[in-house]
């Protein structure tokens, strides 16, 4: 082939991106730079996509996981016609459609957002797990590649421990990862931080492994063509580039495999847009200009998609033919119908565990919802993630024929995977571990908000009351942490994320029904301990925890509000009872989530939470969980330190976490009124 129009378009890309940053004042020139070449023979003779329906369920998936490097993905995508030319000049600016690190923008053929590194890798072995279920059930016929895109910073990210583990073990045939190694990162090079041998690591971890120069279009079409053929097992290619390839001075002098040249503009770097541009072959009075030759290329490209689009379609309606009750699931998977499922039937069982509960809710969607995938870390029989294992069974290499994915010891790992299944679209994610360990998810847990991205996180073991297990088991400040994504609205001013904590088993089941139902993040916080069932209709009282807040127990006239989440509720409850007996009237709310509660408007808050009556709440975690719920005047009883290594009833006594400590509590406060 004939490479004077391929390198053509990739000095293109080189200089639409030292452009781009140029113009914004801000951005990282040098790796988008070398770059180019592999980008550019990816999206010109590879990637498979719909040019006239860019979101196209069969359509090959391209993840970017160096978001810094997003003037090379603009560029690539302007020349093919999907990110508008002008665009370009608006990198980092206002209202554009070109901010500093990508965001998921399926209209504009951005697939995920990306910027902290190794997420983006992370979600793209999601998205070819997806893609394995979906051809498990319904045929080769539509089976797609997932590319990524990772630098030396990816690679380093200890996530990338986890993505390599489990796309090896899982022979992911379907997964071809570019590893654009180019020896400069943005204060160092990489020989002073890393020395490892990567190639002999991925090899380890039963990768195909292919070494090439990245800025040899040969040598990066052959190794993806035998990426293209593998089946058994996930493919790394290894390209050598060149920092800021083609910068130079005003001299003529080479800046490039410069670490100056990373993150900031080349101007700033010492070099000159000028030269750099003129040594590219381009005009530096017009440094925004797609040449001829790469429309040219880029037309081609198009024509040829279209042709494999109908190809596609031809095989999809002759399968439809052949398979229409099978396509009817497909169209029902892809659209995100969900079955009938009747919740009312669901029996969680008398006054247990809430993880318990949830059990015996995910046992019944893993008869019901044919496209949900749970996945646990090393912990499915303990968060009862199980109830949904014991009805199907966990991917093994070669066979994604069940919906479960035992992640092993790799939570961060797990939660990334969960975004880039929702992200490939056709299924349902759902991951569970102990509460405390969320701490290792959150990262992955703020994009899923970001993204507005329909992922179910199982928390169990919600509290101190994990006993023996001690300190390091038991979430105190979890809650307060994770509850502040409910605060966080997306840009039309929605909540991001949803975080539930129900009070006992027909909350779960309620809990599970909202979750399971929602287009966004969900979180369910879930007891290890067996809890005590509220008082009342629980089956019909408990579906109003779909607005946040509710009252469990109450009276014609309150002395006291009494509000908590989760198990404690179930302990207001108990207290409740004891001052009644002493002629003191209280109200119980149960607050599953105050993201909620507020949405129902400023009518509904002040019937819950009846102004001039004072306000006493209970909480096992940071007492800022409840503040603003209790508000200044009240009192709150929450669990301000780190806890103990003890039986969990023992714990309650110590910590004043039963019936009679809180009746007394909520008497003194009373009386301190007065």
């Amino acid at each position: 082939m004939d490479n004077t129009i391929t390198n053509r378009a990739a000095d293109n890309i080189r200089i639409l991106s030292a452009a781009m940053v140029e113009k914004a004042k801000s951005g990282h020139p040098g790796g988008a730079m070398g770059g180019a070449d592999f980008i550019n023979i990816l999206y010109s003779e590879f990637l498979n996509y719909d040019p006239d329906k860019l979101d196209y369920p069969f359509r090959d998936r391209f993840f970017l996981d160096p978001g810094h490097m997003s003037p090379m993905l603009y560029s690539v995508l302007a020349l093919a016609g999907i990110m508008p030319a002008e665009e370009l000049q608006h990198f980092r600016q206002w209202g554009s459609h070109t901010p500093g690190h990508p965001e998921a923008d399926l209209a504009h053929a951005i697939e995920n957002t990306s910027g902290p590194l190794g997420q983006g890798h992370a979600m793209a072995l999601g998205a070819a797990i997806a893609e394995r279920f979906l051809v498990a059930r319904f045929g080769e016929w539509m089976a797609h590649k997932t590319y990524v895109y990772i630098s030396d910073g990816g690679i380093q990210e200890e996530v990338a421990q986890g993505v390599g583990r489990m796309a090896g073990l899982l022979g992911l045939g379907n997964y071809i990862m570019y590893y654009d190694a180019n020896n400069v990162q943005l204060s160092t090079t990489v020989e002073e931080v890393m020395n490892e041998d990567i190639a002999g690591k991925y090899r380890a971890w039963g990768w195909n492994v292919i070494s090439i120069d990245g800025h040899n279009p040969d040598q990066i079409r052959e190794a993806l063509t035998a990426a293209g053929r593998e089946t058994e097992r996930p493919t790394l290619i290894i390209g050598r580039t060149v920092m800021g390839k083609g910068a130079r001075g005003a001299n003529g002098e080479s800046f490039e495999n410069k670490v100056s040249t990373h993150g900031q503009p080349l101007s700033a770097a010492g070099a000159d847009i000028a030269a750099t541009i003129s040594n590219l072959g381009g005009n530096p009075d017009d440094p925004f200009a797609i040449f001829p030759q790469s429309r040219k290329l880029y037309e081609a490209r198009a024509k040829e998609l279209r042709n494999w689009v109908a190809w596609m379609k031809e095989e999809e309606a002759k399968w439809r033919r052949e398979s229409p009750e099978l396509a009817g699931k497909l169209d029902s998977f892809l659209s995100g119908k969900l079955p009938e499922i009747d919740f009312d039937a669901i029996d969680p069982g008398k006054d247990v565990a809430t993880r318990a509960a949830s059990a015996k809710v995910l046992g019944v969607f893993a008869e019901k919802i044919g496209n949900m995938i749970v996945a646990s870390a090393d912990l499915s029989n303990s968060d009862k993630t199980d109830g949904f294992l014991k009805k199907t069974k966990a991917f093994a290499k070669g066979d994604f024929s069940g919906q479960f994915l035992q992640m092993g010891v790799s939570e961060f790992t797990m939660a990334c995977i969960m975004n880039g299944m929702a992200l490939h679209g056709g299924v349902i994610p759902a991951c569970g571990t102990f509460f405390v360990f969320s701490d290792y998810m959150k990262p992955a847990i703020r994009l899923s908000a970001l993204m507005r991205l329909h992922v179910v996180y199982i928390w169990t073991h919600d509290s101190f009351r994990v006993g023996e297990d001690g300190p390091t088991h038991q979430p105190i400040e979890q809650e307060a942490q994770i509850r502040l994504m409910e605060h966080v609205h997306n840009h039309r001013g929605e909540r991001s994320m949803v975080v539930l904590r129900p009070a006992d088993g027909q909350e779960t089941v309620a809990a599970w029904k909202f979750a399971i139902e929602e287009q966004r993040p969900v979180a369910l916080i879930l007891s290890r301990q067996n809890i005590k069932d509220l008082p009342g209709d629980r089956k019909k009282e408990a579906k109003k925890l779909h607005k946040g807040a509710y009252v469990v127990a109450d009276v014609a006239k309150p002395d006291v509000l009494l509000i908590a989440d989760g198990s404690e509720v179930s302990t207001l409850a108990d207290a409740a009872q004891l001052l009644a007996e002493e002629g003191i009237s209280a109200r119980i709310i149960s607050v599953p989530s105050e993201g909620l509660f507020r949405d129902q408007g400023t009518a509904y808050v002040r019937e819950i939470l009846t102004p001039g009556v004072p306000r006493y709440g209970l909480t096992s975690g940071l007492s800022v969980n409840l503040r603003t719920l209790v508000g200044d005047d009240g009192f709150i009883h929450g669990l301000n330190h780190f806890g103990y290594s003890a039986p969990y009833k023992v714990l309650d006594e110590k910590f004043g976490y039963n019936g009679p400590s809180v009746a007394v509590e909520v008497k003194e406060f009373l009386k301190s009124l007065q």
